[in-house]
């Protein structure tokens, strides 16, 4: 990327598309069913990030209670959307940023201070969950935290690896614009 520079076609686009991938990431870990769920049989527990789900035996009906009764569920979910909220704005603000001809690298930098802190919310709220849920709420058998907060960690560690890619690209500007000769390394006798 930095051989090319940023005005490579291919290569301009690359940290807008992983931010959104890290979007589709989030998406996935706020809509998905699979936070906690029954890792062994009978499978009666399954809990997302909003509600908590048990059924009395293995073919039975759910019955699920929101987590946002409680203190620490309305925390975990805020501060976790918070983090994806803020992800989103720097989705926007990256292809604002690589759509306009000459790059402002000291604005890709405030984008990189923002994805800092997005991951400090997004990793809050995916602290938070598991600490008071098997805490606060009656867990039977064995249980693992699952897919979507895998998704949500995904998602947190993408915050953090793009923050420091972001901050740290304005560094090159020189050698990314091609304001710099090449050195070569060998000299004539």
């Amino acid at each position: 990327m930095v051989k090319y520079g940023l005005d490579y076609t291919r290569c301009r686009w690359i940290l807008p598309l992983l931010l959104g991938i890290g979007v589709i990431f989030g998406i996935i870990a706020l809509a998905g069913r699979g936070w906690l769920e029954s890792q062994t049989l009978p499978y009666v527990h399954q809990a997302s990030l909003w509600e908590s789900c048990t059924r009395p035996g293995q073919g039975g009906p759910w019955n699920c209670e929101s987590l946002m009764g409680y203190a620490w569920g309305r925390a975990a979910a805020a501060t976790y959307l918070v983090g994806f909220i803020l992800l989103v704005i720097c989705f926007a603000l990256a292809i604002i940023a690589f759509a306009i001809d000459t790059l402002r690298f000291n604005f890709i930098r405030g984008i990189g201070g923002l994805l800092f802190v997005a991951a400090v919310f997004s990793i809050m709220g995916l602290v938070i969950y598991p600490v008071k849920f098997s805490s606060e709420i009656e867990m039977t058998g064995i249980n693992m935290f699952s897919w979507a907060y895998g998704f949500g960690w995904t998602t947190a560690i993408m915050e953090i690896c793009l923050g420091f890619f972001f901050c740290c690209l304005p560094n090159y500007e020189d050698q990314i614009l091609g304001n710099v000769k090449p050195t070569y390394f060998y000299s004539s006798p």
